[in-house]
């Protein structure tokens, strides 16, 4: 959903539920799993290789996301991956998709994703979503 805030999503409910999040912030740290690291910057390469962000925007979206509270989950993944696969598999999620869901049940934390598979296995899982707040 942090893309959201540099990439406008076409659904008007879409962008106001983006710049809830955004103006949330600072209210609690957000919890992220290492991957989403990863996830934001290929997602901006991405932009940058496609010409549809140039390098300095780039750089300074990754900027705003240092200064947010923002913190990284770093539990040891063996011992999580038992618990990952399972989520995958019941809800045919993706691997990186079943982390966050993961993260989020562990944590009894809120979710927060535009993904529409990955919000109904939160919602199956009693995962609240951000959506619904």
């Amino acid at each position: 959903m942090a893309l959201a805030w540099l990439f406008e999503r076409q659904q008007p409910k879409d962008i106001e539920q983006a710049n809830r999040l955004l103006g949330a912030c600072g209210e609690s740290p957000w919890w992220v799993p290492s991957l989403w690291h990863l996830e934001v910057a290929n997602a901006l390469l991405v932009a940058e290789w496609r010409s549809v962000l140039p390098r300095a925007e780039s750089d300074c979206f990754l900027a705003r996301l240092s200064s947010l509270p923002i913190l990284t989950d770093t539990d040891p993944l063996p011992a999580r991956r038992p618990r990952i696969l399972a989520l995958a598999r019941d809800h045919g999620l993706s691997s990186y998709d079943a982390t966050y869901l993961e993260l989020a049940q562990r944590l009894g934390a809120t979710l927060a994703s535009f993904d529409r598979q990955l919000n109904q296995a939160a919602s199956a899982n009693a995962v609240t979503l951000f959506s619904q707040l």
